[in-house]
């Protein structure tokens, strides 16, 4: 079975978990009948993973660093929902922790990433 060079990279792999949590709470969103969110939820979230393994395929480390740029932003773009989420009481404090301390660390994880293209 072949596989892409994007399964290997632990930052594609955290970035499907934190994705699939994501998932998840989309559909606890749509319980409460807001599929608006649940929607940009859901997208947000596949642009991590998707955008890690798109770059993957670039035939240049500066063309992969742009990749890594947009999936990084989009942990932000995520960040945001999530708090905006909480201080609505769409979901629990604890869920928020969670999927934060997660958002954090998948960032900090491209951005070291990155670096190693440079060098």
């Amino acid at each position: 079975m072949s596989e892409f060079r994007f399964e290997n990279l632990k930052i594609w792999q955290r970035a499907v978990e934190i994705a699939r949590k994501l998932f998840r709470l989309a559909n606890t969103l749509e319980e409460k009948r807001l599929f608006r969110f649940a929607e940009q939820l859901r997208d947000a979230g596949l642009s991590m993973p998707n955008n890690i393994a798109e770059g993957s395929g670039s035939t240049s480390k500066k063309e992969f660093m742009q990749f890594l740029n947009i999936a990084r932003r989009s942990t932000f773009e995520n960040a945001s929902m999530i708090l905006i989420f909480a201080k609505e009481k769409l979901i629990s404090e604890s869920m928020k922790d969670e999927i934060i301390k997660d958002l954090d660390e998948l960032c900090r994880m491209i951005t070291v990433f990155s670096r190693t293209l440079r060098s």
